[in-house]
């Protein structure tokens, strides 16, 4: 149980990587300094913006409910 949540674990968190560097930049910082203004054309559509959103959010709860099983696995078994 604790290898499948570890892998869970490992998965969603560069999934979480992946996402978060897909949201399109709302000023300046560090999204400009990656290119933010380039995909501008990919990002125009609301609609793509708030699936991207849905499915970052739904990846940060899988992500969170791993880390939380993931401490009372090893709680419970005095590691």
């Amino acid at each position: 149980m604790i290898i499948a949540t570890s892998i869970v674990l490992i998965v969603t968190s560069a999934l979480m990587v992946l996402l978060v560097l897909l949201h399109k930049g709302k000023g300046g910082g560090l999204s400009d300094l990656f290119g933010g203004g380039i995909t501008s054309s990919l990002g125009g559509s609301s609609v793509v913006e708030r699936n991207l959103d849905r499915l970052t959010i739904g990846t940060g709860v899988i992500w969170f409910a791993a880390i939380v099983v993931l401490g009372l696995l090893f709680k419970s078994k005095g590691a």
